[in-house]
């Protein structure tokens, strides 16, 4: 179910995105489908739906969702979507996905820096210089179901602004967001 789940989302973000935006050139429009079809942005809209209080996790299992519960959640709501699509067509699947990201959709061009600082950080140091950013673990303190990181991002050697998160990834996407709006400001 995730796998159709996530073919169709796929197919009519890309066709709304088009459709709103037809003046917009590839690379953005393709930048803006990715953020809002990654697993952060499909976490965040499951939990308005209530996907986790619908999800069944044994006792033992817990610790172990709470680490990986954006996957999880990401998961559900592509099932969701195919579930959807399986049961009232293509149509209702659309209106579907159309009322869950109607906000998103008619703004592409904030999408893409906000959900992939990573990527636009990358793109924006190799258009400048041909090198792309390092990341560099500083940190991880606390216990393993609570554990916080901290990262640091450099480019040809100089630090450009250090992340925390409750994992790697999202450590190095924060401080990715911080170098790109330093470098924004100044």
């Amino acid at each position: 179910m995730e796998f159709l789940g996530d073919a169709i989302l796929q197919v009519v973000i890309s066709d709304e995105l088009y459709s709103l935006h037809i003046n917009h050139n590839e690379g953005s429009l393709t930048k803006a489908r990715a953020g809002l079809v990654n697993g952060t942005s499909l976490a965040k809209k499951a939990a308005p739906l209530g996907l986790e209080n619908h999800l069944i996790i044994g006792g033992g299992q817990n610790a172990e969702f709470q680490r990986g519960k954006n996957s999880a959640l990401e998961d559900a709501f592509e099932a969701i979507t195919a579930a959807i699509y399986l049961d009232g067509g293509m149509e209702s699947a659309r209106r579907f996905v159309q009322r869950i990201f109607a906000k998103e959709l008619k703004n592409p061009d904030q999408i893409a820096v906000i959900n992939n600082p990573k990527g636009e950080l990358q793109e924006l140091l190799q258009s400048q210089s041909g090198e792309t950013p390092k990341y560099d673990l500083l940190s991880s303190i606390g216990p393993d179901h609570n554990r916080k990181f901290q990262v640091v991002v450099q480019h040809l050697g100089k630090e450009l602004s250090k992340g925390t998160g409750s994992s790697k990834k999202e450590a190095e996407s924060n401080a990715a967001l911080a170098a790109l709006r330093k470098i924004q400001e100044s």
